[in-house]
């Protein structure tokens, strides 16, 4: 049975939702989001809330329901506070920087690595080993920032790398001599 599929999304103020044929979509002055849920669910809004209910009690119906009704909250919460996804460059000479729509990554590379970036999406450079992505689509926001630390991931010896914020690096001890 699927608690998180059973409970009550709350629309705040300022956020539009339209429920037709299956699609859900989310508006407000941020920007747009819609979603094609199954026909294993279906998604009713009672004046501020939205429920969404399995058609057939399978184990499908279940998986679904808690998907759909998860899918529906990040869209919620997108376009009403919007998401953001920290990255900090550790090692030395390793470095970002924002050029129009593209990030220039210095990580120790012959040549510094260029990245477009995604369309919704911006990127803040918080300090020159910081950057903030920030979008409405979580979904978009963390495979960009995955795509981004993916240039140079951290290593576990010295921790050099591109890592998220907070994130924690495990260290593995080094050879030692004889």
């Amino acid at each position: 049975m699927s608690r998180i599929g059973e409970r009550k999304l709350v629309i705040p103020e300022g956020v539009t939702v339209t429920i037709e044929n299956n699609v859900i979509t989310v508006k407000s002055n941020k920007g747009e989001l819609s979603y094609a849920y199954s026909n294993l669910v279906e998604v009713k809004q009672e004046e501020n809330t939205i429920i969404t209910k399995k058609i057939k009690d399978t184990k499908d119906a279940n998986m679904i329901q808690g998907t759909t009704n998860s899918l529906i909250k990040s869209m919620i919460d997108g376009v009403s506070k919007g998401f953001e996804k920290g990255l900090e460059a550790v090692g030395v000479g390793y470095r970002f920087n924002v050029q129009g729509k593209k990030i220039v990554i210095n990580a120790g590379y012959s040549h510094p690595v260029e990245i477009e970036i995604p369309e919704g999406l911006s990127a803040e450079l918080v300090s020159n080993t910081e950057i903030t992505i920030k979008g409405i689509d979580k979904q978009k926001v963390s495979e960009f920032a995955a795509n981004v630390r993916k240039v140079r991931s951290p290593e576990p010896y010295k921790g050099k790398g591109i890592r998220y914020k907070g994130e924690i690096v495990r260290r593995k001890e080094g050879k030692k001599a004889a």
